[in-house]
C-alpha cells in the first residue's frame, strides 16, 4: 500500500500549511498546460514518422539489409513519442475516434501479406484474414469487386481498414508497417523477432515472397498514410485546433477529460487489455507490438505519458521540456499529501515498467514473459499490472478531491470477471 507522508503539526503551524503556501493554479492554465503537451507530443510522432518515411523511401529506392535495419530503427523510434500520447484518449473523443486509423491491434497479417502455413486460412469471424492484398491485384469484399492494381492510401484507409466491419482486418497505422517491415514472428515463446528478409523488397529475380514491387508500394501507401494522419492530429491541438477548442470550453469537464484519460489507459487499456489479459493466455500474440518484439518499450512509455500529464511535464524528442502549471499543483493546493501518494503511485510503476524494458534488452523479450509457467516473466509483468492498478486508485482519489464530475474508467474482462475470458 502506498503511504501517505504528513508534515508534523508544529512544521505545518509554523508554514501556514504547505496548501497555503502552494497557491491553487487556474484551471485554465492546467487545461493550457495538457494541450501544449498534446501538441509537442503529437509533433514528435509526426517528426518521427517522417524520419520514417524518408527510411522507407530510402528502402524502396535502394533495398539492402541496411536498409532495412535503418527503417525498422526509425519504427521504434517513431513509437517512442506516440506512445507517450495515448494518454490523451478515452478523455478526448477527437483522439478516440482517430485512434483506430493509426495503432489499432491486434490485426490479421495475411490480409495484408504472405504468412506461414500454421496461420491457417479463412474462418467464420473473419472471411478476408488471409486476403494477401499485396498478392492481389483484385479480389471481392463483401461480393464487391476491388481493383486493387495500384495500392493507395485511400485503397487501404477506404476499403481495406476494417473490411466488413471486422476490427481485425487491420491495413493501416504502425502495426500494418511494423509487419511489413518484420514479417510474422514465429519464435513463439523462444527469443528472435519477425525475420523478414530484406530481398522481400529486392527487384526482378532477387524478389523472395513474391511481389516485392507491390509490398513496396503497400509500405509506402501504408506510412504515407500514417504521416498525414499524424500531421491532421498535431493540428487539433495547436492554437485554434479543434481538440483544443474543445478542451477548452468547459474547466471542469476538462479537468474530467485528463483524469479519465489517465484512469482508462492505466486500468482497462494498460493493465488488462494489454498486459493482464496475455498473461493470462500465455499468448505471444498478445504483445502489442508483436512483430517487432517492442512491446517492453510500448508499455514503458504509456506509463511515462501518464506521470508527464499529471506532472505537467514533457521532454521532447530535441531535448526540450514544454511544462506549465498541472493537475500535481492543483492537488496540491487541495491535499498536499494526495499529491505525494499520485507522485508515488506513478514513479512506482514507471519503475516496475522499467525493470520489464530492461530485463527486454538484456535479451528476456516480452513474448518470453509470457510464456506458462515462467515465474520469472510472470513476476515482471504482474508487478507492472499491480502498479497500474495501484495509481488507478490513486486517480479515483484524485477525482474525488477536484470534485470532477461522474468519471467511468475503461474496464477489461481480465481485470473484472477473469472467467470471462475462457468462455
Amino acid at each position: 500500500m502506498q503511504s501517505r507522508v504528513l508534515l508534523p503539526c508544529a512544521l505545518a503551524v509554523g508554514l501556514g500549511s504547505v496548501a497555503a503556501v502552494q497557491a491553487e493554479p487556474a484551471k485554465s492554465d492546467v487545461l493550457d498546460t495538457y494541450a501544449d503537451i498534446a501538441a509537442a507530443k503529437f509533433e514528435d510522432s509526426l517528426i518521427s514518422a517522417r524520419a520514417l518515411q524518408d527510411a522507407v523511401n530510402t528502402l524502396i529506392a535502394t533495398p539492402s539489409a541496411e536498409a532495412l535495419q535503418a527503417a525498422k530503427a526509425a519504427w521504434i523510434a517513431a513509437r517512442v513519442p506516440y506512445q507517450q500520447s495515448e494518454v490523451y484518449r478515452f478523455g478526448n473523443a477527437i483522439v478516440d475516434d482517430w485512434e483506430g486509423k493509426v495503432n489499432a491491434w491486434p490485426l490479421d497479417e495475411g490480409l495484408i501479406d504472405y504468412v506461414d502455413a500454421s496461420y491457417g486460412g479463412p474462418s467464420d469471424e473473419n472471411a478476408f484474414s488471409v486476403l494477401n492484398v499485396v498478392a492481389n491485384a483484385s479480389f471481392a469484399l463483401s461480393g464487391d469487386p476491388v481493383d486493387a492494381a495500384q495500392i493507395t492510401p485511400v485503397l487501404l484507409a477506404e476499403t481495406l481498414h476494417e473490411a466488413d466491419g471486422i476490427e481485425a482486418n487491420v491495413a493501416t497505422g504502425y502495426h500494418a508497417v511494423e509487419f511489413l517491415l518484420w514479417g510474422q514472428d514465429l519464435n513463439g515463446h523462444g527469443p528472435g523477432a519477425g525475420g523478414r528478409p530484406w530481398t522481400d523488397y529486392a527487384p526482378g529475380a532477387a524478389c523472395t515472397g513474391g511481389n516485392c514491387d507491390r509490398r513496396a508500394e503497400y509500405l509506402r501507401a501504408a506510412t504515407d498514410l500514417l504521416v498525414s494522419d499524424l500531421d491532421w492530429m498535431a493540428a487539433q491541438w495547436v492554437d485554434g485546433g479543434a481538440a483544443r477548442a474543445q478542451l477548452m470550453t468547459d474547466e471542469t469537464a476538462g479537468i474530467a477529460a485528463i483524469l479519465t484519460g489517465m484512469g482508462s489507459l492505466s486500468y482497462g487499456e494498460q493493465a488488462g487489455e494489454r498486459m493482464r489479459l496475455g498473461l493470462m493466455l500465455n499468448d505471444p500474440e498478445e504483445e502489442h507490438d508483436c512483430f517487432s518484439d517492442n512491446t517492453h518499450n510500448s508499455h514503458y512509455y504509456n506509463g511515462i505519458g501518464i506521470q508527464n500529464v499529471y506532472l505537467g511535464e514533457y521532454v521532447r524528442i530535441d531535448g526540450t521540456l514544454v511544462s506549465g502549471p498541472s493537475l500535481s499543483d492543483l492537488v496540491t493546493a487541495t491535499d498536499p499529501a494526495l499529491d505525494t501518494e499520485m507522485r508515488g503511485a506513478l514513479s512506482t510503476t514507471v519503475m516496475a515498467l522499467g525493470r520489464i524494458k530492461t530485463a527486454a534488452e538484456a535479451g528476456f523479450a516480452y513474448d518470453m514473459m509470457l510464456e506458462r509457467g515462467n515465474t520469472a516473466g510472470e513476476a515482471l509483468i504482474m508487478g507492472g499490472v499491480e502498479g497500474l492498478i495501484d495509481q488507478t486508485r490513486s486517480i479515483e482519489r484524485v477525482v474525488a478531491v477536484l470534485g470532477a464530475d461522474a468519471i467511468e474508467f475503461e474496464g477489461s474482462d481480465s481485470l473484472d470477471n477473469p472467467s470471462a475470458v475462457f468462455e
